[in-house]
């Protein structure tokens, strides 16, 4: 089954697989103890999305422990924003740039501790890798 990107079915499913996923669990066993590792992924609009979107992730001990969409950044309380055009999010989640990648080239920003971030990068592939495996539909 294919779901629509992005939704919170996606996200759902994508959680699912994160936590189902023991190499993630190891890497991040250590992600978000004694610092807030919640996330928000904005995606920001571009030709393709007509708004920005915003998804929050809560991020701890190697575990993804809920994730759902939010109006904007007020309505989250998180440590750390990966930011994207959808375009880019969406090649991001096809598996052609790579989290650290992207960041490191400019096309995603983070708002957040960039050493953190650094420090856990085999994680963050794996996070990116696992979205890759999600069956997705890019409606817009």
């Amino acid at each position: 089954m294919a779901y629509e990107f992005p939704s919170e079915e996606w996200m759902a499913a994508w959680q699912e697989t994160v936590n189902a996923d023991e190499e993630y669990g190891e890497k991040a066993a250590e992600w978000g103890v004694d610092f807030d590792g919640d996330m928000v992924f904005h995606l920001t609009a571009d030709d393709r999305l007509p708004d920005d979107r915003f998804y929050f992730v809560e991020l701890a001990g190697g575990t993804a422990h809920d994730t759902y969409e939010v109006d904007s950044l007020d309505d989250a309380d998180y440590g750390f924003v990966f930011r994207g055009t959808y375009t880019d999010w969406v090649r991001l989640t096809q598996g052609e740039v790579g989290a650290i990648d992207g960041l490191m080239s400019g096309t995603f920003e983070l708002d957040g501790d960039m050493q953190r971030v650094l420090q856990y990068s085999d994680a963050a592939a794996r996070l990116v890798d696992l979205a890759a495996e999600i069956d997705s539909d890019y409606s817009y």
